[in-house]
């Protein structure tokens, strides 16, 4: 086994324990851990990107990403309201101009990439 395939190999299972953990916790979005844990896995594990592409809950995100780049509805939602309400926090916190117009910008930037993508 190579150097590099273990690091991939290492990243995709800590993804993909960070999926499993937004399966439960509706807070934290599942698909984005799981595409990277299928990056990862493809890179240093086949195996394991093969049951991740074959599981019932991460196999179809995988696939519609690969296929058409297209992102659940729900975890739009999901992740752009998160991206707001930190944004929030990080106003009513008092954070410096600098601070919000930065991460605003940047947050701002990914929720417009991720609407743009097909849904499904």
């Amino acid at each position: 086994m190579q150097r590099g395939s273990v690091g991939f190999r290492v990243l995709a299972y800590l993804s993909a324990a960070v999926a499993v953990v937004g399966v439960v916790l509706p807070l934290l979005p599942t698909t984005p851990f799981v595409l990277l844990a299928a990056y990862f896995a493809s890179k240093g594990s086949p195996a394991f990107a093969r049951w991740l592409e074959g599981h019932p809950h991460f196999g179809p995100a995988i696939e519609q990403w690969r296929l058409r780049r297209a992102i659940p509805t729900r975890a739009k939602i999901l992740a752009c309201s998160m991206m707001a309400v930190s944004w929030i926090l990080l106003l009513l916190m008092g954070f410096p101009l600098m601070v919000l117009m930065i991460s605003g910008l940047c947050l701002l930037g990914v929720a417009t990439y991720m609407v743009t993508r097909p849904s499904y």
